[in-house]
């Protein structure tokens, strides 16, 4: 593809590793048995939905949650974090090295709470830095006030920073947020969960 000069990633699921299963179930045994109702990868509740547009806080956010579900604060941010797992460093290395002949971003649906635990881990790691060198800019939806696949998340990527469509690969893992993508021209590809992006990039680019 010698016509790409972009690459949009998504972060959890693509760069980040993820299982949301595992906050589904931190939450199943703290005794919220119908959390499934409330958030899955693919539906979230209109609460879930605002908080990554950035349009309620984090206090809340905690604040509804616990009316819902009874539990501590402690206890919500434990469980909402528990999807949050690793970011391996040479996943940052291999962006990097696509940096020398690619523009790359980085567009992910997130909140506060989970920005704020995988910085801390990535700090910890000593790799905070790197992460955010990684990328020529780094959209969020919280801040953005924006949220995938709503077509208009992606164009303001593509304005902002003056990328033509035709020329523009966007990777995720949720086949919602590829059809978003779709539709602004944008070249959007599904990866599956038993790739990584080191191995799954060079398959599409090439």
């Amino acid at each position: 593809m010698s016509d790409i000069k972009n690459i949009i990633f998504d972060l959890g699921g693509i760069i980040l590793n993820i299982n949301y299963l595992k906050t589904s179930q931190c939450f199943k045994d703290f005794g919220v048995v119908n959390f499934d109702n409330l958030y899955t990868q693919k539906n979230q509740s209109l609460l879930f939905e605002e908080f990554e547009k950035g349009n309620i806080s984090s206090q809340q956010f905690l604040n509804d949650l616990r009316h819902k579900t009874g539990l501590t604060e402690n206890k919500i941010i434990t469980a909402w974090n528990a999807m949050l797992l690793d970011l391996p460093k040479e996943r940052l290395n291999f962006i990097t090295h696509l940096r020398e002949k690619y523009r790359i971003f980085l567009l992910s649906n997130t909140n506060e709470i989970h920005i704020h635990s995988f910085e801390a881990s990535l700090k910890k790691a000593n790799l905070l830095d790197l992460y955010y060198t990684s990328f020529e800019k780094v959209y969020y939806s919280c801040r953005m006030r924006k949220r995938k696949p709503n077509i208009d998340c992606f164009e303001m990527v593509l304005q902002e920073n003056n990328l033509i469509p035709c020329e523009t690969i966007f990777i995720d893992d949720s086949i919602q947020h590829i059809e978003g993508a779709k539709k602004t021209g944008i070249k959007a590809y599904l990866m599956e969960q038993n790739r990584s992006i080191i191995d799954f990039v060079p398959d599409i680019i090439q």
